[in-house]
């Protein structure tokens, strides 16, 4: 059962008790993503999250990842872009040592000159990387493609230009704005007490919000069709292609997320065994879902050779016309739905990912369904609802990214 308590000051403690395990995995959630910065502060989020380790008042980075590193435990974060999540797993006696260590980098972090500026260069490394990684950065192309004027088309980890302008003022300033209490959830998971939990507590109910907090507004940006290719030297062409899809929030959530399954979610997929197994066109051949709370996407991505490139995108077109046209078959649907409820009840194995799920769940939806609900929702999936997120989804001109040589 999933437990939540609010205190005093808005911070909000979701918590779930698995007496079973001998581990607790704990997180800090902020309501605190790339599409909520301004253009100049693209890419400041991630900036953010990773001078969280870098010291606080009472201990230097080394000391914060030899304190993690000397009980066993696990400590990371990551940016999306609705969310940031400070994390760590350890067994279940460490827990207070592993929240009080959290909390110290959320409150007390320095932000010194020194540690900015190198970690400014790490965060530039990581920026070179993902561009020199063309089956990464054709899907930072395809959402440039997609929304070209939201906030939701830029990089998480910003360009090389903006994180050059981020000092220890701007990020405090936005801070300020973004980690307030009422945009803040602990998640917790595992063998918990009820001594923890008000330990918990006790470390994040005196927070106070500042007068420059401002609320995150959802832009229900635009989606845009359109193509745009990047020229590079590469062995592999990559294309990535998305069509706009529903949010998380949306009824027909489980509806789109069993029709991604059919079309390229998995090996039996419709686009694996024609594009791979049948034509032998591609190594890698899959789709997903991306869905925020106002709305989503339905992307595809595949790389081959650069001459066949054009007969790829041919064969994926083909095949989605295929499905829009003629529908899915019963078997692919029930076959979907008994995946996708293995798929889940099997993710929820590890507290980590239960710590995950809680925490997203409580920040973006404020639902927090059990099993038994999810897998009604899956089963309740019916023909008539795939076939309208097909002629949904489908229906429209995708937005489509190329990286790949020119060919003469």
């Amino acid at each position: 059962m999933v437990n939540v308590y609010t205190c005093k000051n808005g911070v909000r403690i979701v918590s779930e008790h698995i007496p079973h395990v001998r581990s607790i995995s704990v997180g800090i959630w902020v309501g605190a993503g790339s599409r909520f910065e301004l253009p100049e502060e693209n890419g400041i989020t991630h900036f953010i999250e990773h001078m969280l380790f870098k010291g606080t008042n009472t201990r230097t980075a080394r000391q914060i990842a030899e304190e993690f590193d000397r009980i066993g435990g696990e400590v990371n974060a990551f940016t999306s872009k609705e969310n940031t999540c400070y994390y760590a797993k350890v067994l279940d006696h460490h827990g207070p040592l592993a929240i009080s260590i959290l909390a110290d980098m959320f409150f007390n972090s320095t932000f010194t000159k020194t540690e900015l500026e190198k970690e400014r260069q790490v965060v530039l490394e990581e920026i070179l990387m993902s561009e020199d990684a063309p089956d990464d950065d054709v899907h930072e192309v395809l959402w440039r493609v997609m929304y070209p004027n939201d906030a939701l088309g830029l990089p998480i980890l910003g360009t090389s230009e903006t994180l050059s302008t981020f000092t220890d003022d701007t990020i405090r300033n936005y801070m300020d704005k973004h980690y307030y209490p009422e945009n803040i959830v602990i998640s917790v998971a595992g063998n918990i007490t009820k001594e923890l939990l008000l330990y918990i507590e006790k470390l994040f109910s005196e927070m106070k919000r500042s007068p420059k907090a401002e609320e995150s507004i959802l832009t229900y940006p635009t989606f845009h069709s359109g193509r745009m290719v990047k020229e590079r030297d590469v062995e592999q062409s990559h294309l990535a292609m998305s069509y706009p899809a529903v949010g998380a929030k949306d009824p027909d959530l489980y509806s789109f997320i069993a029709l991604n399954n059919i079309i390229g979610g998995n090996m039996s997929s419709r686009l694996f065994q024609e594009v791979r197994e049948d034509l032998g066109l591609a190594y890698t051949i899959y789709s997903y879902q991306s869905c925020y709370q106002d709305i989503g996407a339905f992307t595809i991505y595949s790389s081959t050779n650069n001459q066949q490139l054009q007969l790829l995108q041919n064969t994926i077109d083909q095949s989605l016309n295929k499905v829009r046209k003629e529908g899915i078959t019963e078997t692919e649907l029930l076959n979907a739905k008994e995946q996708l409820k293995g798929s889940f009840v099997l993710g929820l194995e590890s507290t980590n990912s239960r710590m995950s799920r809680n925490g997203r769940n409580e920040l973006n939806t404020k639902r927090h369904k059990t099993m038994d609900e999810i897998i009604a929702d899956i089963d309740a999936v019916s023909m008539e609802k795939v076939n309208y997120m097909i002629e949904t989804i489908l229906g429209t001109d995708p937005a489509i990214s190329i990286i790949g040589q020119r060919l003469k």
